[in-house]
């Protein structure tokens, strides 16, 4: 049986496509893997105040690795060459994981005790608990590195870790739905609002972390560190 050009060039596409499709998800995977790293650290941190301790600081964690869909929304939207060279160098928030704490100084406590692990390097820390954004947004973000050994040999691997309080974070899952019920197009009156919430939410924390010392004595929940300079 004869076989058309026609169909010898689409069994080719077909080949790339699924050529393609296969190395996308190898480099997702080693993502994964850097993700169940971090992880496994912050719930071996979080095991090890449950049990040994009074206080756990730690009230929930969540964590991704980007959509195929969303990294290449984002490769777009920056103008980042497309392979898979260039996107290890720009993109450093393929994995994520989010740490909610109880207080600000927890956040700071956690991020000493993950960022002092030998196997961790830091690449990048913004610090927007001291420096908030101009919206009110507060989060301690740090960029990490954490190896992974494969078969093919080691690969060091950046994770976004952020750290906000519970405050923080209800009022961040707010403002992001309402962004996007707006598409980013949310009127001036609703910003000022929620900018009013955010700093409502920072007096809160405040509040409730004396409110925690009172009860229980700074000396189990030591104060937040003095403010760190925000790196960009």
């Amino acid at each position: 049986m004869s076989v058309s050009l026609d169909d010898a060039s689409f069994s080719a596409t077909l080949r790339e496509m699924r050529a393609l499709r296969d190395e996308f998800q190898r480099f997702l995977l080693e993502y994964r893997f850097g993700l169940q790293e971090v992880e496994t650290k912050i719930a071996i941190l979080r095991d090890e105040f449950q049990h040994m301790h009074d206080y756990n600081p730690i009230e929930h964690v969540t964590s991704r690795v980007k959509s195929p869909d969303s990294l290449t929304e984002k490769v777009s939207r920056k103008g980042i060459e497309p392979d898979f060279a260039a996107i290890r160098r720009h993109i450093t928030d393929v994995a994520g994981i989010r740490v909610t704490v109880s207080f600000v100084a927890d956040a700071y406590r956690l991020f000493d005790l993950l960022t002092a692990q030998d196997d961790i390097s830091v690449r990048t820390v913004k610090d927007y608990i001291a420096r908030p954004k101009a919206n009110g947004y507060k989060s301690l973000h740090a960029i990490v590195e954490v190896p992974v050994f494969l078969s093919t040999g080691r690969v060091d691997v950046p994770v976004e870790v952020q750290f906000r309080t519970i405050a923080m974070d209800f009022w961040a899952s707010l403002e992001h739905k309402i962004y996007y019920k707006y598409d980013r197009q949310v009127p001036a009156g609703l910003l000022a609002s929620l900018k009013d919430a955010a700093d409502t939410a920072a007096e809160l924390d405040a509040r409730m972390e004396r409110l925690h010392h009172q009860v229980h004595g700074a000396a189990e929940t030591p104060p937040a560190p003095p403010p760190r300079p925000l790196a960009v």
